[in-house]
């Protein structure tokens, strides 16, 4: 009878530790190699457009990076070895990024380099270089988890940004975010569109109480014998 408390008591204690240390939210975010940059008007510099996977199993990752093209001009993104298929498209303001596996048998782990991304000063200036990342829109950046219906798991307050001063440098303003127009897509997409919000944690949810509940039956019944 000890026995079957200690086992019970011992199962309690574990589905907790799950629950609050494991099964919590770690979420993904996206950054840049360097948090600060100093270049001169007319030269160039490099951003590493990183994806940090948290504690999740990621298969793909959407990265829209935003910045003063009055100061500064994109002017390149040459993909890096994390994801194995890259592909990128440059406009004004904007470079939007996207990285994938290309087996469905796979996926990504920790973090690293998506792109790096070549931008040249154009006059005096500071500017910000940072991550559209917004829940209302489709175009946006994303960190989608491998799961059997995709989840978008960024945590748009963990992504950084970048301060740029170009020459002189000069007072900095802010990263101002248009609103979205045509919606740039690679050619290969994961197969359905992320989900966010209470119900994708609804299936654990259920489980997890379900558990409690047939754990407490368990332990009133020892009680009672």
């Amino acid at each position: 009878m000890r026995t079957l408390r200690f086992l019970f008591v011992r199962l309690f204690v574990c589905l907790i530790t799950y629950l609050f240390f494991v099964g919590g939210v770690q979420a993904a975010s996206v950054k840049f190699d360097k948090g600060v940059v100093n270049v001169s008007v007319g030269s160039t510099f490099t951003l590493d457009a990183i994806v940090d996977a948290g504690s999740d199993q990621i298969t793909s990752a959407d990265m829209w990076v935003l910045y003063d093209s009055t100061l500064l001009e994109a002017q390149s993104a040459s993909s890096a070895a994390f994801f194995p298929a890259v592909t990128n498209n440059i406009t004004a303001g904007k470079v939007y990024i996207a990285g994938l596996i290309t087996d469905p048998s796979t996926y990504k782990t920790g973090s690293g380099t998506v792109a790096t991304i070549t931008f040249k000063g154009i006059k005096n200036g500071t500017a910000t270089i940072s991550y559209d990342c917004r829940g209302d829109v489709s175009n946006t950046s994303k960190v989608i988890k491998n799961a059997v219906e995709p989840i978008n798991v960024i945590n748009c307050a963990q992504n950084g940004t970048s301060i740029v001063t170009i020459g002189t440098g000069g007072s900095l303003a802010p990263t101002t975010v248009a609103a979205p127009t045509a919606v740039y897509r690679p050619q290969t997409q994961p197969t359905a569109l992320p989900r966010t919000g209470f119900m994708d944690e609804l299936p654990r949810l259920i489980l997890f109480g379900s558990l409690f509940v047939l754990i407490g039956v368990g332990m009133r019944i020892l009680l009672l014998l």
